[in-house]
């Protein structure tokens, strides 16, 4: 399983970053847009109807991304200080609970934001002409990358190898 590990992880770590620039880079596409919508509406006086609806859904692709990220490498929210204070051993099984749940929810997150995704497709989205099941993109995809880096950070903690973001720390350091 090391091995097998240690062959995925450059992929995953790839994944990551491409992961993370794209939501940097949706970011500053959505802030530009913000910046246009309200130059137009307060100098041109005309208000562009597709940037708002285009600006969400860039920031849905960025706050999906940035979370799955976020799980990689071990920065989302959490309460430790119970975990802190119990034996290694209890540690290691509320780390292996932990991340098994959030295995189960990106894959969960997947399956139903795909559902969604084509109950929605015959509608479209008004000003953009898009199918209605595009808004739900994000979701599909932010729910295989959280499985995917939560499913490594689970073999991780079993195989007791260091965790994905002390790899990803070292590598841009």
């Amino acid at each position: 399983m090391w091995r097998f590990m240690q062959v995925l992880r450059p992929v995953l770590t790839w994944l990551s970053r491409v992961s993370l620039y794209i939501s940097g880079l949706g970011l500053v596409t959505m802030t530009l847009l913000v910046g246009w919508q309200v130059f137009a509406r307060y100098v041109l006086n005309d208000t562009p109807s597709w940037s708002e609806p285009l600006s969400l859904h860039l920031m849905s692709w960025f706050i999906i991304l940035g979370a799955a990220v976020g799980v990689r490498e071990s920065v989302h929210l959490g309460l430790d200080f119970v975990r802190h204070s119990a034996p290694p051993i209890v540690q290691r099984a509320m780390d292996l609970l932990s991340l098994g749940l959030i295995v189960l929810f990106g894959l969960a997150m997947t399956v139903y934001s795909t559902l969604l995704a084509a109950g929605t497709w015959a509608a479209t989205i008004p000003v953009l002409g898009w199918p209605g099941g595009v808004d739900f993109f994000p979701m599909i995809a932010g729910g295989v990358l959280i499985a995917l880096f939560a499913a490594e950070r689970f073999v991780d903690v079993l195989i007791g190898a260091e965790i994905a973001a002390d790899v990803v720390l070292q590598e841009a350091a």
